[in-house]
């Protein structure tokens, strides 16, 4: 379900508390010779459109930003490694600077918690005198900590502690720990120490084992959590992203880790594009999405001068031009948007205007677009260059955020105009065909309708659960979500929408269908051509139509190998279906013993219709 929210009024931390925290742990740091490895986990059975390519050219944001805390906190024998380029990467096997590491994190999203407990798994196995305190965070922590955590005796492998918030969560336990850290004591020893006395139970955003032989590294007998985490509102408090790109472990092979971090002359070459926190929220409160439980329905900002210091900083360190906003809708307040790009337009560095040295995307909505109409000048002037829009149905029976067929090809045409590539990200789902006659709520109508109006490319993505949205525990009580097909297990990584995993068809093997004859028609050699000849007139988006022909050619042709047959097994195959979320390996209380925050197995609102229970998550966020 989703997430609850914090009281009135206490949503946010108070202002300069971050700051305060960041200063209090530079205090500490030197007393501490800490050495950190933080692991983004990734499952590369997920490498097909629409994240393809970009999604081993982008460096994690949320790694990055925790990384860029422990340098700044004066933690600076850091290292981030990344699954995408160390898929051989063995905690049991990592050294730095020629020691075991005090901490070990590791950050991952639903789709890679397969990838993040083999990694847990394979750090437990560590002798216990040299074990690092190992700390689980990142997308899924925030929603089901306990899938972190296990309850098998067999396979006891699990997380000491799981942040299910942001840096400032995670700086607080750190503080906590090191306060009661004796000379010579393991961080994980002096963890125990803290969770024993009580003092983590302050810290809202924490889940941790307690009871039974968590301690020797076995199953605990019940899970702590601590709440709901307070926000930090004012992101310019925020430590600089600069930090984490210095500590990037560089591409290999190996199990192990090198002696020195990826080269600044390196990172441009491997991450070119940047993801960059910009804005949070939304103001939209879609059954299907968990962003606006999780912001607690507040929007949060950086200002303009922060943002463009960032990106000159990225640019003149490590050549970086391009720039993803990490924004949910970057639209969503007129005034606060308009702050950040007529910052953006006058910004110069060292007589340099920042627009003639950046490019930079993020995401918005149709109905915000509209809004902007007038302003969409202004903001190409900036280097803005393609802004992705959540169309998800343009007839709007799937979810209605003010979208309609006339807006979305007013938004697309009005975006194309002002030279800013509009790039869609569409839904599919269960009552939706194909193509319909003398209708546009086919998906291949719409998708036409999208080509014509200047989309120059495509995203997507069959309706599937998602944890923290409202709908996530009707859809499986509806009996919509498969358990197994074929005797094959659903696993995490096939949560993507990519791969039909929730219908309540008879034959949902044409909706698996659908999807690659979606992308066929979208991406060909026909469209490519014809993307070369409208360049060569001199259309104002100029040569990125054709070349995102080129990466959605060659994505394609991954997401017919990867998916293809789970086509054949959901038309072949006997397929068992869950009536209920997957049940919490260990029982969750909050401090005071009452319900917990992140229980799953309490209900937090009433029963919804079967009607009501349709839709679910459409991508995977960055």
């Amino acid at each position: 379900m989703e997430l609850p929210r914090r009281e009135r009024g206490d949503e946010l931390l108070r202002v300069g508390e971050m700051a305060r925290l960041r200063l209090r742990l530079r205090k500490l740091a030197p007393q501490h010779d800490l050495v950190t490895v933080i692991a983004c986990a990734f499952d590369h059975r997920t490498r097909m459109l629409p994240f393809i390519y970009s999604d081993t050219r982008m460096a994690p944001a949320g790694v990055r930003a925790i990384g860029s805390a422990m340098v700044d906190a004066g933690f600076e024998k850091t290292r981030i490694v990344l699954q995408q380029w160390n898929r051989n990467f063995r905690p049991s096997a990592m050294q730095l600077d020629g020691r075991m590491p005090d901490l070990f994190m590791v950050s991952t999203m639903g789709l890679h918690l397969g990838q993040a407990m083999a990694m847990i798994r394979d750090a437990q196995g560590i002798a216990a005198p040299q074990r690092p305190l190992i700390i689980a965070g990142g997308p899924q922590a925030r929603y089901q900590p306990d899938d972190l955590f296990s309850g098998n005796p067999a396979n006891p492998a699990s997380a000491d502690v799981v942040v299910t918030g942001e840096e400032y969560v995670l700086l607080s336990l750190l503080e906590i720990i090191l306060a009661l850290r004796a000379t010579g004591e393991s961080m994980r020893s002096a963890f125990f120490r803290a969770r024993d006395a009580g003092a983590l139970d302050d810290i809202p955003g924490l889940v941790f084992g307690r009871g039974g032989r968590g301690q020797e590294g076995g199953m605990s007998e019940e899970m702590v959590d601590t709440g709901i985490q307070r926000l930090l509102g004012n992101l310019d408090e925020l430590p600089d992203s600069a930090l984490g790109y210095a500590l990037l472990e560089a591409p290999s092979r190996h199990a192990t880790l090198a002696v020195r971090a990826l080269p600044a002359s390196r990172v441009a070459w491997l991450t070119p594009i940047s993801s960059i926190v910009m804005t949070y929220g939304c103001k939209f409160s879609c059954p299907y999405c968990p962003i606006p439980g999780y912001n607690q329905r507040q929007y949060r900002t950086k200002s303009g001068e922060r943002i463009a210091e960032e990106m000159w900083r990225l640019s003149r360190r490590f050549g970086l031009r391009h720039f993803f906003g990490c924004d949910d809708n970057f639209f969503n307040d007129e005034k606060h948007t308009m702050d950040i790009v007529e910052t953006l337009a006058k910004s110069v560095f060292k007589g340099t205007p920042l627009s003639k040295k950046i490019r930079w995307y993020t995401e918005v909505t149709v109905h915000d677009t509209i809004k902007m109409k007038p302003h969409l000048p202004a903001i190409r002037a900036t280097g803005c260059r393609a802004l992705w829009l959540g169309v998800e149905d343009m007839t709007a029976a799937l979810v209605k955020k003010g979208q309609s067929v006339n807006t979305t090809i007013e938004a697309f045409t009005a975006l194309r105009t002002a030279g800013i590539c509009p790039m869609p990200m569409m839904m599919h789902h269960d009552s939706q065909p194909l193509y319909s006659r003398g209708s546009n709520y086919g998906l291949l109508n719409q998708v036409r309708l999208l080509r014509q109006a200047g989309a120059p490319t495509l995203q997507v993505l069959m309706i599937t659960p998602s944890a923290g949205s409202k709908l996530y525990e009707s859809t499986f009580a509806s009996g919509q979500v498969f358990g197994t097909v074929g005797g094959r297990p659903v696993e995490a990584y096939m949560y993507d929408g990519n791969h039909v995993i929730a219908s309540q068809l008879r034959h949902p093997w044409k909706k698996q269908l659908n999807l690659l004859l979606t992308y066929l028609y979208f991406y060909n050699p026909l469209w490519f051509v014809l993307a070369i000849l409208r360049f060569r007139r001199g259309n104002k988006l100029g040569h990125r139509p054709a070349l995102l022909q080129v990466f959605g050619m060659l994505g394609l042709m991954h997401t017919i190998q990867r998916t293809f047959g789970w086509g054949l097994r959901l038309g072949f195959c006997k397929i068992e279906r869950l009536t209920a979320p997957p049940r919490m390996p260990l029982p969750m209380r909050s401090v005071n013993g009452g319900p917990a925050a992140h229980d799953n197995t309490v209900s937090k609102a009433p029963p919804l219709e079967f009607h009501q229970v349709r839709i679910a998550e459409s991508a995977v966020r960055c």
